[in-house]
C-alpha cells in the first residue's frame, strides 16, 4: 500500500529535498501551500507533475484540518516557518505565530482528525543559542538568543507535550545548519556564494557581511532530510540532534568559497554593523551520536564539497 506524506513548507529548501526523497521511496507526496498572489515554486518546478499541492495556512487551523481530511496522510512533516533569524527581530510576533504557534495548530489538527498520523517537527540548533556546552546534544540545556530561536523552542516543547499527553507519534529533529544551492538568498551562506559568482562574472564588486567569527555546524540539506524520514520509521518517537560534528567560521566559509574561483576574499569583503544580530550566537556544533547509532544516519557531503557545490551552482545559474 502506497504511503502518503503531507509536507508543510514544501516550496522551501528542505521541503523540496524531502519531497524528492519521499518520491524515490514510493510515497504519494502532498504539499501544503499558502494562498498567495505570487507563487514561489522554483524549488519544486521539476517535480510538480509528481506531487499534489493543497491549500492551507499555519495561521489558520481550520485550513490544516481540512487539508488533513482531504489528503489522509500517514506522515506529516512540519517544515514551514518564518526561518530567517535576522528577520525575526523585525517580525517577532509573526515569527511566533508561524514558527511557534503554527506547529501546535498542526498538532492539534492531527489530534482532532487522526491522532495515529506520525508527525515530524523541524526543530533548530538556534534553540541552544548561548550554549552551555560544546558540542550540543539532546540533553544540552536550551538558551535561545532570537525571536526565531524562542519560537522554535516553543514548537519543540509543544511537540514533546503532545507526545507525552496524547500518546501521539511526534518527533523533533534538532537540525544544525544545513545548506544547498536551494538555500534562500537571505541566508549568509547563499548570500556569499551568490555574491562570489557575481563578482567572478563582473556584475558585482563587493560583499558586505556582519560577524565573520560566528561558527556553525554546516551540512548538506539533502543528507538531513533522510534523517527526518528515518525518525518517523522508528518504533517510538523521540528527538534527535542532526549535525556533522564540525564547526567552521563564516570567515572559513569565505576562504573556501573564494578559493573556488581563485580570488582572495579580503579584496572583496567588508563588514557592516547593521548585519550583526542584536544577540549573537557565537558557536554551534552538534553531537549526532544518538542519530548515528539509532537511526544509522550519517552525513555524506563534507564542508568543502558543500561550499563548492553552492558556488558552482550559482556560477552556472548566473552565467545563463
Amino acid at each position: 500500500m502506497v504511503r502518503v506524506a503531507l509536507i508543510t513548507g514544501i516550496t522551501g529548501q528542505d521541503g523540496s529535498y524531502l519531497a524528492e526523497f519521499l518520491l524515490a521511496k514510493g510515497y504519494q507526496v502532498f504539499g501544503l501551500e499558502r494562498r498567495s498572489s505570487q507563487k514561489n515554486r522554483m524549488n519544486i518546478d521539476h517535480i510538480l507533475d509528481r506531487i499534489e499541492l493543497v491549500s492551507g495556512d499555519l495561521l489558520d487551523e481550520a485550513s490544516v484540518v481540512h487539508a488533513l481530511k482531504e489528503v489522509k496522510p500517514d506522515e506529516v512533516y512540519n517544515l514551514a516557518a518564518q526561518s530567517f533569524v535576522h528577520e525575526s527581530w523585525k517580525q517577532p510576533v509573526f515569527t511566533g505565530e508561524v514558527t511557534g504557534l503554527g506547529a501546535v495548530r498542526v498538532l492539534e489538527a492531527i489530534r482532532q482528525v487522526n491522532p495515529s498520523i506520525k508527525f515530524y517537527q523541524a526543530s533548530s540548533s538556534e534553540m541552544f543559542g548561548k550554549v552551555h556546552e560544546t558540542p550540543q546534544t539532546e540533553k544540552t540545556p536550551f538558551y535561545p538568543r532570537s525571536p526565531y530561536g524562542v519560537a522554535k523552542l516553543y514548537a519543540h516543547w509543544i511537540t514533546v507535550n503532545y507526545r507525552e499527553s496524547y500518546g501521539m507519534f511526534a518527533a523533533s529533529g534538532i537540525l544544525f545548519n544545513h545548506e544547498s544551492p536551494r538555500r534562500g538568498l537571505e541566508f549568509v551562506t547563499r548570500k556569499i556564494t551568490n555574491a562570489i559568482a557575481r563578482i567572478k562574472l563582473g556584475t558585482a564588486k563587493e560583499l558586505v557581511l556582519g560577524n565573520l567569527d560566528a561558527e556553525r555546524d554546516w551540512g548538506f540539506a539533502g543528507d538531513y532530510v533522510e534523517a527526518m524520514w528515518l525518525m518517523l520509521q522508528q518504533k517510538e518517537a523521540r528527538d534527535y540532534v542532526i549535525a556533522t560534528g564540525e564547526s567552521h567560521s563564516i570567515r572559513e566559509f569565505l576562504v573556501a568559497a573564494f578559493k573556488c574561483v581563485d580570488l582572495n576574499w579580503e579584496n572583496y569583503v567588508r563588514t557592516d554593523p547593521k548585519f550583526i544580530r542584536p544577540a549573537e550566537v557565537n558557536l554551534l556544533r552538534g553531537d549526532s551520536s544518538l542519530a548515528r547509532k539509532e537511526l544509522d544516519w550519517k552525513p555524506r557531503v563534507g564542508f568543502t564539497e558543500l561550499v563548492e557545490m553552492m558556488v558552482n551552482s550559482d556560477l552556472k545559474a548566473l552565467s545563463k
